[in-house]
């Protein structure tokens, strides 16, 4: 009993090591997000070619989060980054409308890659500031969420800029990638 509380303790208190992949299409606030969550404030972006990869400290947990860019030339070499991966951020520009089916088709690809069949996947549905966004409900329909039924996600309305969103969505996903990890590697 004693072993099984030691180890109970260690896992809570220790602070764990992740790997989290963000991805979406260009322009969506994925460079935004990282930085607003690594170091609380906005910096000047540019379109993203190639990746940006930050540890961010939240909670007991080091993330790894790597932000790959989203045109559709680069979009081929997001399978490159897909092992070890324990978390998927898929970011969705809320006011986007044209694109908002080439989002889902993106999204569906890359869930079906056998590499991120235990990922916890979390949606921002960022930009939720502008005027003429979609709703989060709105966006979870047309995006096809709810047929995702043997997977564990969230969606989460965000504003990169202010932050709004951003850190109750994180929460969701440490606890989720906590609770996976804490159930394979007892």
């Amino acid at each position: 009993m004693g072993a099984v509380i030691s180890r109970l303790r260690k896992r809570l208190f220790q602070n764990r090591e992740v790997r989290i992949l963000m991805l979406g299409l260009d322009a969506s606030g994925k460079t935004t997000i990282l930085y607003k969550l690594k170091l609380g404030e906005i910096v000047m972006t540019v379109p993203t070619i190639g990746f940006n990869v930050e540890t961010v400290e939240y909670k007991n947990m080091s993330c790894s989060v790597w932000d790959v860019g989203g045109q559709d030339k680069i979009r081929p070499l997001w399978r490159h980054y897909f092992q070890n991966t324990q978390g998927l951020v898929f970011v969705v520009d809320s006011v986007d409308r044209g694109r908002i089916c080439e989002a889902r088709n993106e999204l569906h690809r890359i869930l079906s890659e056998a590499e991120l069949r235990n990922a916890a996947v979390l949606v921002f549905a960022n930009k939720q500031d502008l005027p003429h966004s979609m709703t989060v409900s709105e966006i979870t329909t047309k995006l096809g969420l709810h047929t995702l039924s043997q997977r564990r996600w969230y969606i989460q309305g965000t504003s990169a800029t202010s932050g709004q969103g951003l850190y109750e969505g994180f929460d969701w996903l440490c606890n989720n990638i906590w609770l996976c990890n804490s159930i394979t590697n007892p």
